[in-house]
């Protein structure tokens, strides 16, 4: 996956988010300040945004010093979808403190990057580019020296499988995959928050990139985009009321995901792939007499056999 650091944002307030009216077009990672005390730390991961057809999936880290871990206790950190969204702003108020000893990255994965991925041949599915986005939030927080001794990571999969894999890429750390990581560790409950505020941001702040270039006041897309979710009555409608029949959807859509090609499927205009193949092979198919074994285009070059000379 692509992905680039970027500047501190200006959306809603989250510092990981786009900026004011800039759309999102591709993947990057966001790292708030590296708190100054000593090592070593924990780290937590989880993510938010897996399961929606619209919007990026983000991925979060959170980490301490492993002196910090009874201060952290305290703090109120959770499984975010447990949280209302006040206290989720309040949550990212406190990593962003200069008094706790808290850093935060987000990897935020775009919608056109996940279906990228997921529609290619061979396709790269969901879990591996989780997997991915994972790996590189650690490594990068390592590179930035950060020594980290227990991590923690909401499971993804077969829990004994993932961990004995991340232990394998990180020796020396010690780590630990469960599920409902978030409600059980308080360092994913704040890995939760940093990427379910990012992600909430990134939504309810979004820029349509189809729309940059218009200057019709009269054309937009409704924002009532329900939860994001394929089952959600609101969200389904929004689908079916934003496809443009030649052209598909705005780039918020996961075009991977099955909701969505249903969609396309009985309501977009039918396209007919002209194949080339057979064209492309009978130009580079036998003659007969002296052209046997030349094909079309060495007669088109003006190529001739030897034993015309």
């Amino acid at each position: 996956m692509n992905s680039k650091s970027r500047s501190r944002g200006v959306n809603m307030g989250v510092p990981s988010a786009p900026g004011s009216n800039t759309p999102l077009t591709e993947s990057y990672m966001y790292h708030a300040p590296m708190p100054t005390a000593p090592g070593p730390y924990i780290l937590g991961v989880d993510e938010a945004g897996r399961g929606p057809v619209l919007g990026p999936l983000v991925y979060g880290v959170a980490y301490c010093p492993v002196a910090w871990k009874s201060e952290l206790e305290q703090l109120g950190f959770a499984d975010s979808k447990t949280l209302t969204p006040e206290k989720r702003t309040e949550l990212l108020g406190v990593l962003n403190s200069d008094a706790a000893n808290l850093g935060w990255s987000v990897n935020v994965i775009s919608p056109q990057a996940i279906s990228r991925g997921m529609l290619k041949v061979p396709p790269t599915n969901l879990n591996k580019q989780s997997q991915d986005a994972t790996i590189s939030l650690i490594r990068e927080v390592l590179q930035r020296g950060i020594q980290l001794s227990e991590v923690y990571v909401d499971a993804l999969g077969k829990t004994t499988t993932y961990e004995a894999y991340l232990s394998s890429l990180f020796p020396g750390i010690s780590f630990t995959v469960a599920t409902k990581a978030d409600s059980k560790f308080k360092i994913v409950g704040a890995a939760s928050v940093a990427a379910k505020v990012t992600r909430d941001a990134c939504i309810e702040g979004w820029a349509f990139e189809e729309l940059q270039n218009i200057d019709a006041k009269d054309v937009a897309f409704s924002t009532n985009l329900g939860s994001g979710y394929p089952s959600d009555p609101k969200t389904k409608e929004w689908i079916v009321n934003s496809l443009e029949r030649t052209f598909g959807f705005p780039s918020l859509v996961r075009f991977s995901w099955t909701t969505v090609k249903v969609v396309l499927e009985k309501s977009a205009h039918p396209v007919k792939w002209i194949d080339e193949q057979e064209p492309l092979l009978s130009s580079f198919g036998s003659g007969i007499g002296r052209d046997k074994g030349r094909n079309v285009v060495a007669k088109d070059l003006c190529l001739h056999s030897v034993g015309t000379l």
